[in-house]
This record gives structure tokens, sequence and C-alpha cells, in this order.
């Protein structure tokens, strides 16, 4: 049984004048930011105020880049060449990176998000060049990536550190795959159910799919969406939960 974790979330998905999320008071209860990076959501402005909170909140900077495509959230697939992929990571967390710079922090991880993330789950080009270009811009940065996924195979290759990441509110697949977003049942609306997965995810390695099986499934760390409408109240719960079940909430390689 694992005695920590990581909390994950995914925020500065505001821009302009719309506001998603309340990341400042979910930052409250988790140990890693992952930031949007201006191509699926965020902007120059958010990008700045988010990492400046979550360095004076001393939670792990992570860059959150994803596909060109603010319409549609970073959530539609797309036809893309692996180079593309690499220079697209390479330019969005470059950006974080110099807005960790400039707040006195650095960037701790990567997470690539949407569509992007569940390509480089199951594509070894996509995932290669992921990997590939988040160790050109700093070898030392870790990689989030699905549990037991290309982009985590690929990027302990390529010689990352790698954290697999489990998700509370999504279903899983009997392959260990996220049920697309698009099927009734990939969303676990029930908390008592979401908070109950997790801790088994953490304490026994495990996770029921779809179909009753059971997947085994490494939990580093936990991700919480920041976009939906009760993420600060799944949040603080989770945060409750497992710390009262003796497992601390600490960030990826602290």
């Amino acid at each position: 049984m694992a005695n920590h974790v990581d909390l994950n979330s995914d925020l500065g998905e505001s821009f302009g004048a719309y506001t998603i999320g309340q990341d400042d008071l979910v930052m409250n209860y988790i140990s890693s930011a992952n930031i949007a990076c201006g191509y699926h959501a965020g902007d120059h402005n958010v990008m700045q105020l988010t990492v400046k909170n979550a360095t004076e909140k001393n939670v792990g900077l992570g860059a959150h880049p994803g596909l060109q495509d603010l319409i549609g959230f970073g959530r539609r697939p797309m036809k893309i060449a692996p180079e593309e992929v690499y220079n697209l990571v390479v330019y969005q967390v470059g950006a974080i990176e110099s807005f960790a710079k400039i707040n006195g922090n650095r960037l701790n991880h990567v997470k690539p998000h949407g569509a992007l993330y569940n390509m480089a789950a199951k594509d070894k080009e996509i995932s290669q060049a992921i990997a590939e270009a988040v160790y050109a811009i700093n070898p030392n940065l870790i990689l989030f990536g699905l549990a037991g996924s290309e982009l985590v195979k690929h990027g302990r290759e390529t010689g990352l550190t790698v954290a697999e990441e489990v998700f509370a509110d999504r279903t899983y697949q009997p392959d260990g795959t996220l049920t697309p977003r698009t099927a009734e049942n990939a969303m676990i609306e029930d908390a008592d159910e979401a908070v109950s997965r997790v801790i088994r995810m953490v304490k026994d390695g495990k996770v029921e799919a779809v179909d009753g099986s059971d997947v085994a499934i490494q939990a580093d760390t936990i991700c919480i969406h920041g976009d939906e409408q009760k993420s600060l109240e799944f949040a603080k719960r989770l945060y409750n939960e497992l710390t009262a079940q003796g497992i601390s909430i600490e960030k990826v390689g602290k």
C-alpha cells in the first residue's frame, strides 16, 4: 500500500473574459497544478496569475500542453504529425517554464491535455514525440501519463521520470484506457463511488472496468478536473478521505 500520493488538477483554463473553475481555492487541496498553455485554454494573463498563485501555495508547477483547438477545448482528436507534436509541446512548455522563472520557481512536470493525452496513451509515435520534446527541454522534468500507457512506457525509455496517473471521475475499459467522453458511461457522477474507487486504486492497485473486471493500475498521481462544476467540493473531500486513510498528499518528485 502506498502511504503517499500526488493530487493534481488541470488549472489556468480561463481566458480573456471567460472564467472557468475555482483555481485559487482548489489549490488548497492539491499538490500539483497542470497549467494550460494557451492552445486549448488559458492565455498569457491567466498563465502568469496561475503560476504566481501556485508558487505562493507551494503547489508543484506543471505545463499542460494541448492541441491548438480553443473552440473544442482540446478534446477533439486531430491527425497530426509527430514532428508537429514535438514542436507544439516545446512551444507550450517553454511558455510556462518562463512564467515559472520570473516567479522565482521552476517547472516540475508536464502533462499533455485532452485529446493529445489520449492519443499519446495509445500511439507510439505521438508518445515518443512528447517524451523527446520534454527531455530536450529539461531531462529532470517529470512526465505525467495514463497509468500503463504508451506515454509512460516511452517516457521511461527516453530517460524521464514518469508519474502514472489515474482518474477519480472517469470509468475505465478492460485494457486500462479511459472510456471515451462521448460514451454515456464515461463519467462517474457519484462522489462516494469516485472516492472509494480512488482509495482502492491507491491502496490495492486495482480499478473495476466497465465490464466488471479488475484492472491492475499504478496510482502515482490522481487527476481532479478543474473545469467541473463540483471540482472544489470533490477536491476537498478526496483530500480529507485520503488523509483519513493515512495517505499523505505530496507532489511527485518531492
